[in-house]
This record gives structure tokens, C-alpha cells and sequence, in this order.
């Protein structure tokens, strides 16, 4: 068998869809897993929906992700660069190479211009809604000589390219997750192949490049399945062996309808800013239709590699379910590196005011500190903002009625008092404090166990569960602690 070259072809037209990363991954593993090329090109050939800079931002989102191509489309030193031996990579500057085929499909009598003006074919399209007919191109221009159609271009006629399907004529092709699929020509129309501005539709470009690129498997959302009869013909149109198809399902919100921004976040990007790790959304995104053998979890990129293949690929829609890309995300957070988890804390935490840059520079022990202690507590990294606020409040309030309860509690007066007389001692709090504290307020009170400690948690927090309190009461510092004695003293009184 010839090498496996896959390729992943997005348009420029903005943001990277949590779904287009998900058909990159497949790409790359099954690339990787059957020791193949994985190819990334630019499908520009809309040029009113290009978006300027989204190439550059696709790259860069792709290379963050971990899911990098071994040919096509690259960044070097701030500068879009190609390499390959198959370019260019880019469809804009492939127009010449279309025009070559085309010209050769025109010969064959495969293709014929069509001078149909927008008039007739919104006409048409009400005609057929009317009846209830399959919508789409009636013919009109078919028959038309290419000699008659040269001479009508020569006289400054606007025209497309079409291609011409047999009538009445079963194509039939496979599709590795779906099986043997037929469809009838006249459930399909001549699709547009060149238009009125010269440049290829995608439903061309797409079948000359992955033949001139020697793609054998073509993997893409299966919102293209209905257009893949007219890409299987094309390839027979040309003598040329068609590539394995590989149709995957659409990513779903919980409610079973496509993800799309009017549910909220759907781009890479969203994800990236609100401090999810690549690890963890790549490690979920992969579990978003694909099944492993075994019920493992959590893979690393490696042996996603090692285990992929399509034959465990759904063919109904993964649902890309929220809750569970947090609980995934947040394994991830508890494994990963505090100094790491810092850097991407605090962009987060100087955004809403609780740090400054000052901090960053001069106290930066002491925001890795409060990062550790809430690295337990965090699904993404934009939750360390609600998560830490006990920590920047001047006033802490009880979280529930449990909390005012333990507050209420007899040995509440007395422990607050042995605080305080410990904290008028020091200067400022330092380990030695911080970990010696709660035994002396013991020793002078009496209070041991539950009784002790949840009351003093609850003082400093509001919360009866949360970080250790040696490192709760070492970042608040002395200050901060006794405000918050003050503040529940004069709520009890």
C-alpha cells in the first residue's frame, strides 16, 4: 500500500472550530499511527469570506494544540512559509493548475460553460419549491457547442464552468465509518466548478489538489457527504483512483444540535483564553466521537497515536459535553507544573485587579503560593479569579448558613481572642507561623479537632472545605487576618 497522506483543509475565515480541531486530530493520528504525512492546506478560494490574519492565528492555535503538520502552511520568524514537494500550499496560488484541468475536463466533455444569469436560476429555484422538486440546476445550458460558448465569452458574456453528470446513473463509493454508499445523478445537480470571478469552487479545487497532492484518505465533517458523489465522479471524470473517504460526525452540543456560537464558546481560541491546557482539551476532544478499546480516559498524545483508528470512530454526532472537558482539564491542572500554572494564572489575576505588576515582580513566591493552593480547585485556569477572591476580600462573608452556624459556636469568642494575641506578637507571618499557629491557639484554649479548626477556616474563608490553613493564613499575612477577626467579632456582636 502507498504511504497514508491525509490532509486538513480549512478556510480563512476566522476562528478555528472546536470541530476543525477535532478533524485536524484525526488527521494527525491516523497519520502518525500508520507512520504516514499529515498535510495542512489553505482553502481561499472564497476570497469574500477571507479574514485577514486568520491563517497566521489558525497556525498559531494549531502549533499551541500540539497537532502540527509534516507539510503545506507554516510560521517561520513571523513569516508564512511553505514546504513540501506538493505546493503550492495555498489554493489562491494554485489558479493556474485549475485553469490546466479544467480546460481538460471542457475537452472531454465532462464540463460546459453556463450563461445563465442570476435572474433564471432564483427564477428556477421558485419554480421547484412550488412544485416540491429537488432543488438545484436544471440544465439549461448543457448542450451548448464549445465553439458557440467561445464565441459568446469573445462577446463578453459573464459564464460559470459546470460539470456535466451522466443521467440517471448510480455512483457509488465508500466511506470508511459509514460503509458502501450509492447515489443517483438524478438526486444531484451540475455542480459550479469554475465562477463567474475565475477561481474554482471548493467542490473542484479540493478533487485536483488531493489528487495532485496524493492524499489517500480523505477526512473531513460529514456536512460534506452529500457533495461526495460529485468528488467520486470527478476522479472517475479524470481516469484518476479516488481516495478513501472518511465522513466524520458533527460535534454536537448536549442538546444533540451542532455546535455553533450561539451556545457559547466553539473556537480554540475561546478555550486557550479562558486557561484550558492543550493536554486537556486535545485528551477530551479526542473522546468526542472516537471510542478507545478499553475504557482509559486519559491519554497522552502518544498513545492517542498508538490506539487511533477510524473503525472505532462513531457514525452519529459526539457530543462535546462541557462538564466533562472540565473534569478532564482539571486532571490535567492537578498534574501540571505550579511555575506553569503561575504564568498562566496571572494575566488572569492582573485583568481583574487582584495582583499588580508590582506584585508579579517583587512577590512573585507569594502568587505561586495561592496558585498551588487552589490548583485542587480549578477546572481552567480563568477559574482561579472566583476561586481566589477569599484571598482579595476585605470582608469575608459566610458561604452558607453551615458556615454562620460554626460560627455561632460557643469556643468561637475565645479562639478569636488567642489569635489575635498571637498575631499582636510578630511582625509579619512566616512559616514558622503559619504552621505553628493553630497548636498554640490549642494550647491556650483548649479547643482541639473540628471544633478548632473549621471555625478558624470559616473566620478566614467563609468556607468550611478549601486549601491547607498554614498556607491560607502565610498568604493573607497579618493584616488581612486581623480585619477578618475584627469583621466577625462585630457580626457576633
Amino acid at each position: 500500500m502507498s504511504e497514508v497522506r491525509v490532509r486538513f483543509a480549512p478556510s480563512p475565515t476566522g476562528y478555528l472550530h472546536i470541530g476543525s480541531l477535532r478533524t485536524a486530530l484525526y488527521d494527525y493520528l491516523y497519520a502518525k499511527n500508520k507512520g504516514g504525512k499529515y498535510i495542512l492546506r489553505i482553502e481561499d478560494t472564497d476570497q469574500t469570506r477571507y479574514v485577514d490574519d486568520s491563517i497566521e492565528k489558525m497556525l498559531e492555535v494549531l502549533s499551541w494544540s500540539g497537532v502540527i503538520h509534516d507539510e503545506g502552511v507554516f510560521i517561520e520568524d513571523g513569516k508564512l512559509v511553505q514546504k513540501g514537494e506538493y505546493g503550492p500550499y495555498i489554493q489562491s496560488e494554485r489558479l493556474h493548475i485549475y485553469k490546466e484541468y479544467i480546460e481538460e475536463l471542457l475537452a472531454k466533455g465532462h464540463a460546459y460553460y453556463c450563461f445563465c444569469d442570476k435572474e433564471r436560476l432564483e427564477k428556477i429555484r421558485e419554480e421547484q419549491k412550488e412544485k416540491g422538486l429537488m432543488l438545484g440546476y436544471d440544465g439549461y445550458c448543457r448542450d451548448i457547442s464549445i465553439e458557440e460558448a467561445k464565441k459568446r465569452i469573445e462577446a463578453g458574456e459573464e459564464y460559470v464552468i459546470r460539470l456535466k453528470l451522466p443521467k440517471n446513473r448510480d455512483i457509488v463509493f465508500n466511506d470508511i465509518i459509514r460503509g458502501k454508499i450509492t447515489i443517483n445523478t438524478k438526486d444531484l445537480d451540475d455542480q459550479v466548478l469554475i465562477k463567474s470571478d475565475g477561481f474554482p469552487t471548493y467542490h473542484f479545487a479540493v478533487v485536483v489538489d488531493d489528487y495532485l497532492m496524493k492524499i489517500t484518505h480523505i477526512v473531513r465533517g460529514e456536512e460534506w457527504l452529500p457533495s461526495a458523489p460529485k468528488h467520486a465522479y470527478l476522479f472517475e471524470a479524470f481516469g484518476w483512483e479516488t481516495p478513501e473517504f472518511v465522513h466524520l460526525p458533527t460535534v454536537l452540543n448536549k442538546e444533540k444540535k451542532k455546535l455553533s456560537k450561539r451556545h457559547g464558546d466553539v473556537s480554540v481560541e475561546d478555550f486557550r483564553a479562558k486557561g484550558y491546557l492543550p493536554e486537556g482539551l486535545i485528551n477530551y476532544l479526542a473522546l468526542v466521537g472516537w471510542s478507545p478499546e478499553d475504557n482509559q480516559e486519559f491519554f497522552t498524545m502518544d498513545q492517542l497515536i498508538e490506539q487511533f483508528s477510524f473503525d472505532r470512530v462513531s457514525n452519529t454526532g459526539g457530543v462535546f459535553d462541557k462538564d466533562k472537558l472540565d473534569w478532564v482539564n482539571g486532571h490535567y491542572i492537578r498534574n501540571a507544573d505550579v511555575d506553569e500554572l503561575t504564568k498562566l494564572a496571572i494575566p488572569h489575576l492582573l485583568n481583574v485587579g487582584d495582583i499588580t505588576e508590582e506584585d508579579v515582580n517583587n512577590r512573585y513566591d507569594w502568587i505561586k503560593l495561592l496558585v498551588s493552593t487552589l490548583q485542587e480547585r480549578i477546572s481552567y485556569i480563568a477559574e482561579i479569579v472566583e476561586k481566589a477572591q477569599f484571598y482579595f476580600d476585605n470582608e469575608v462573608k459566610p458561604e452558607n448558613e453551615e458556615v454562620s452556624e460554626m460560627l455561632k459556636g460557643d469556643q468561637v469568642p475565645s479562639l478569636l481572642l488567642a489569635f489575635r494575641e498571637e498575631l499582636l506578637q510578630i511582625d509579619e507571618v512566616d512559616d514558622e507561623f503559619a504552621t505553628t499557629i493553630m497548636k498554640k491557639i490549642q494550647k491556650s484554649t483548649g479547643v482541639k479537632g473540628k471544633n478548632l479548626f473549621m471555625p478558624i477556616r470559616s473566620v478566614l474563608t467563609g468556607q468550611l472545605h478549601g486549601p491547607d490553613l498554614d498556607k491560607i493564613i502565610l498568604i493573607l499575612g497579618k493584616q488581612n487576618i486581623l480585619s477578618r477577626i475584627e469583621y466577625v467579632e462585630n457580626q457576633l456582636n
